[in-house]
């Protein structure tokens, strides 16, 4: 996948741009791919379940055949298996070390990760003039001041290229 997306044809004049362009775009393809396998993970723990219920419900009305039972073992096998990868995603990515594995605590996993997630999002900026907020106003206005900080740019004749 990696490769693929790497070797494919990047517009920019210079090496570095064709680097930045191959960089971004792997970037993007991988946010896209990990909001999908996200969403497939939900949607089977969804469909596992509702066969589970519609076998219980089954179950309380008349006995189960062989085939039946050997099918729910199997979902509850999988859902099981979908519920771990789960805790297990949570816990590397809340990144902590307290607690053994194998705790089941996975509401701790998200408040931590979640919460590292909002200590790390700069959500407005008081200056001279007044506040800005939004993320559209802090992006112009960090732009802006970094631009104001550093100048224009040189022009330079130097180029990643051997000739």
């Amino acid at each position: 996948m990696v490769v693929s997306i790497w070797q494919s044809e990047t517009s920019g004049r210079t090496p570095l741009e064709r680097w930045q362009n191959r960089i971004r775009r792997l970037r993007q393809h991988l946010r896209d791919w990990a909001k999908h396998t996200a969403g497939t993970y939900r949607k089977e723990k969804k469909k596992l379940l509702a066969l589970l219920e519609e076998l219980d419900k089954k179950a309380e009305i008349t006995s189960l055949s062989d085939q039946e039972v050997n099918f729910k073992h199997y979902l509850k096998e999988r859902l099981v298996l979908l519920l771990r990868e789960e805790e297990i995603k949570w816990y590397e990515r809340a990144k902590v070390k307290t607690l053994l594995e194998g705790d089941d605590n996975t509401r701790f996993f998200h408040l931590v990760a979640n919460g590292k997630h909002r200590k790390q999002h700069i959500y407005k900026l008081e200056n001279d003039q007044g506040t800005v907020v939004g993320d559209a106003q802090l992006k112009s206005y960090i732009t802006q001041f970094y631009k104001d900080l550093f100048g224009p740019p040189d022009v330079s004749d130097i180029t990643l290229e051997e000739d």
